[in-house]
């Protein structure tokens, strides 16, 4: 296979990772083609590569500085902007594992809260039922937050050593 061949399948292959993941397929593809790059690219580099438009490039790569995947870099003698993804996969996961906290895991919280304060009859079983799976649910929702700020707050070797002896 050659280089470029890879890169496309890498790159493909990223975007349907990211998009079951419920990252944004363009916003993944855009990631791994600025993870694999060895230079950085300019947003019309990464218009011809992945074949997207101006607007969808922008946007992408403004989403990915957002995340803390993506940097901003100068380039010698060029007045383009020009862009590379970091290259620490460890730190990667780290920021999605962020990013997606703040998104999912933080919102749920507020509306858990929120709907387990019911102003009826807690003796009333509709009502104690509904309370008590709130309650189960906030429960998981917990151990998910507490879990994924051990991982954001260790460092690699722990997580690593961690993962392998899970794994025996």
């Amino acid at each position: 296979m050659k280089l470029e061949e890879a890169k496309e399948k890498f790159v493909n292959a990223w975007g349907t990772l990211g998009s079951n993941w419920g990252i944004n397929r363009t916003m993944a593809q855009v990631h791994a083609l600025l993870l694999v790059s060895s230079n950085p690219m300019s947003a019309e580099d990464i218009m011809a590569e992945l074949n997207i438009s101006r607007g969808n490039a922008n946007m992408t790569v403004r989403e990915l500085i957002n995340w803390g995947l993506v940097f901003r870099v100068n380039v010698k003698g060029e007045r383009k902007e020009f862009f590379e993804g970091e290259k620490d996969i460890y730190k990667v996961a780290k920021r999605v594992l962020i990013e997606r906290k703040k998104r999912e895991l933080d919102p749920i919280f507020k509306i858990l809260s929120e709907v387990k304060t019911i102003d009826e009859n807690k003796k009333d079983p509709e009502v104690k039922a509904f309370i008590d799976t709130i309650e189960d649910i906030n429960g998981l929702v917990n151990k998910a937050d507490t879990f994924a700020n051990i991982i954001v707050k260790s460092d690699e070797h722990w997580f690593m050593n961690s993962l392998m002896k899970m794994m025996k």
